[in-house]
């Protein structure tokens, strides 16, 4: 796999996966561990989990830039895991959440957030830049054994940074278990098992008391039974047992994402050597040019960013679309899909799984089309991608529309008896992700690689952080899809994500001649 690809290719995939697999731990769980653990509304969970994924991706221009300024990417990169850590400790801790401490326990939850964001920014980017040099310095000394030398090495950058993106997704597969298996643990000492739907209704409880819905009363009793409790409980102290031992599982398993920072920041340590160091290549290259030439530089790099520009408008409506597996999509996992076996967090593993069985297909069939000189542009991959993403929300809105699915707040409010025949199987949300994970693979890894191709050469850190950018603000409306999902039946909040596709989709294919002349 990593044949004739740059040395330092592997350390860098190995140190992502590590960081990744701290990372996606968390990430999988937030959404639905901020509605357990405080009693939010679900749109309010979502909108907090928009802002936090939004902070990672702006705070990586906030990286790129002080990476570039310094020239001191490896720096950077061992800081921001630092900060990271510091965040996963502070959330790592198990405080219950009760009327008293609310007004402190949030902001101190979000306050871990922002360093977890933070430590990211400074850490992402500048890794991908990193790589994008490694393939900077590979196609320097493949031009020196001449043109056909050059040609194959330019070849490899997109596969290299596919290969890249496997392995941050083998951390992403093995992640999205760790928390509900803590959590399954930690009830089962306290002879209890998982519900996803009675933490909603012991905060009611808590709230509430008698005054709650007698339809929601009689829901809550059942589930109590059915979790291990009495039917003659105490349903206070219960409740209050009940959201305690279930959130301090999740917490213990932010223990795991400390440990994974810690292991990325040795490998990183220990391989760093292999890295590029482009602050000394800076020092010695001390050339005069003409105020032609400077004219004519200045014209290259302002179209490079125009195309650059035009591409990041295209993704933010993909990353506002895709990672909605956060957001809406897990919230239909919990509620529309019988999770009984399968807690609705772990789906999220579906993913990267297939985005590590389907990469080196995907490589073949690119690679196989390279071999026979029909070649796909990266520019028409992305397009391609976004017509995939689009199928995604096709299938999801005519499965919804055949099974006649009401919104998410007023499914619900109907008996349990009922919602668990209407329930959706699995093999839904194994569909959804195969469709998401391919326009991934069209999209993501690809991106990378474009923005490495036209990043001018003292900017690379800050360009990728752009790339990162653009998914904030997709990120940033996020809360958008979890708004509609509870307001309007959910074929229609599947729709607008259709059209969304479909729109960029056309929107990129009108661009690509002019990208692949730029890319060029």
């Amino acid at each position: 796999m990593f044949k004739n690809h740059p040395k330092g290719l592997l350390s860098a995939a190995l140190s992502n996966m590590g960081e990744r697999f701290g990372y996606y731990i968390m990430n999988a769980v937030l959404t639905l561990f901020l509605v357990s653990k405080f009693g939010l509304r679900d749109e309010t969970g979502a909108l907090i989990y928009s802002i936090f994924y939004a902070g990672i991706y702006v705070l990586s221009l906030a990286g790129g830039f002080i990476a570039d300024k310094r020239k001191n990417y490896k720096g950077t990169i061992m800081t921001g895991l630092i900060i990271m850590a510091m965040g996963y400790v502070m959330l790592s801790i198990p405080i219950l959440s009760t009327n008293e401490n609310i007004n402190w326990l949030l902001p101190f939850t979000c306050t871990a957030l922002f360093f977890i964001a933070f430590g990211n920014g400074l850490f992402k980017g500048n890794l991908q830049a990193i790589v994008g040099q490694m393939y900077d310095n590979f196609e320097r000394e493949a031009e020196k054994k001449g043109p056909e030398a050059l040609k194959i090495a330019k070849s490899k950058r997109d596969s290299g940074f596919q290969i890249f993106y496997v392995f941050i997704n083998v951390g992403g597969l093995v992640a999205p278990f760790v928390a509900p298996l803590l959590r399954s643990w930690w009830l089962k000492v306290h002879g209890l098992v998982y519900n996803a739907d009675l933490p909603a209704l012991c905060h009611q409880y808590l709230k509430e008391g008698a005054n709650m819905t007698a339809k929601n009363l009689e829901n809550m009793k059942e589930l109590v039974v059915k979790v291990g409790g009495s039917a003659t409980s105490d349903l206070t102290a219960f409740s209050t047992q009940y959201l305690d031992v279930f959130n301090t599982g999740i917490h213990y398993s932010f223990i795991a994402s400390v440990v994974a920072m810690f292991i990325s920041f040795i490998i990183f340590i220990l391989t760093k050597k292999t890295f590029p160091n482009p602050e000394k290549k800076s020092e010695k290259s001390n050339v005069n040019y003409t105020a032609e030439e400077k004219a004519v530089m200045a014209n290259e790099i302002k179209k490079r960013m125009y195309a650059l520009f035009a591409v990041l408008g295209i993704v933010v409506f993909f990353w506002f679309s895709f990672h909605q597996n956060g957001a809406s999509l897990s919230l239909f996992a919990r509620d529309f899909v019988n999770t009984s076996v399968i807690p609705p967090e772990v789906w999220q593993a579906v993913n990267p799984f297939f985005v590590i069985v389907l990469t080196p297909i995907i490589m073949m069939i690119f690679g196989a089309l390279s071999k026979r000189n029909k070649n796909i542009s990266t520019p028409k991959k992305i397009a391609i991608g976004m017509g995939i993403a689009g199928l995604a929300y096709l299938f999801l809105a005519i499965f919804s529309s055949i099974q006649n699915y009401p919104s998410a707040s007023e499914f619900k409010g109907l008996a349990e008896s009922t919602k668990d025949a209407m329930k959706a199987g699995p093999w839904v949300l194994i569909v959804l992700y195969f469709f998401l994970t391919v326009a991934e693979l069209f999209i993501s890894p690809l991106g990378l690689s474009f923005v490495s191709k036209v990043a001018p050469k003292n900017l690379q850190g800050l360009c990728q952080g752009l790339w990162l950018g653009a998914t904030a603000v997709g990120n940033l409306l996020l809360w958008i899809g979890p708004l509609m999902y509870n307001k309007i039946p959910i074929w229609q909040c599947w729709s607008l994500f259709l059209i969304v596709c479909l729109i960029s989709m056309g929107v990129m294919f009108s661009m690509v001649k002019w990208l692949e002349r730029i890319a060029e």
